[in-house]
């Protein structure tokens, strides 16, 4: 081991003075990229020689359309949330701004589209098992 010195950066224990250069073809390296990419390490040299010396790393997929239909679900969500407290408000601003049948005819009109929306968040539901069911399929 070197002596440290007190200006630079400090001498690692165990340097890497070796270097091996690899030649790929066309179609080897659009396989190597690939194979790279799948396995998210940050630096090609590590991929190789983890690859090579027979270390184990991880290869994770990433549905884009799985992801998105996530974050639309979720944003659906939200909108909904939303709209549970805007109801309350509403009713309660009915009460107390209208008279009775005035605010009757109101609630009848909100109860409909109520319903709208709990039917809506059925379909919601349904597609999210299918959508489940299909990813199901394709991991398995």
């Amino acid at each position: 081991m070197k002596k440290k010195s007190k200006y630079g950066r400090n001498p690692k224990l165990n340097p890497k003075t070796h270097c091996v250069m690899v030649r790929f073809d066309d179609m080897e390296w659009n396989r190597f990229l690939t194979m790279y990419e799948e396995s998210q390490v940050y630096a090609k040299a590590v991929f190789l020689k983890a690859h090579f010396f027979g270390q184990k790393f991880k290869v994770l997929k990433v549905d884009k359309t799985l992801v998105d239909y996530y974050t639309k679900l979720s944003d659906f969500h939200a909108q909904f949330r939303a709209i549970g407290t805007n109801y309350n408000q509403v009713v309660k601003e009915l009460r107390i701004h209208f008279s009775e049948k005035k605010a009757m005819a109101l609630l009848y009109k909100l109860e409909k589209h109520t319903i709208e929306l709990v039917k809506l968040s059925r379909e919601i539901v349904e597609l999210s098992r299918e959508m489940y069911a299909k990813w199901e399929q394709q991991k398995g």
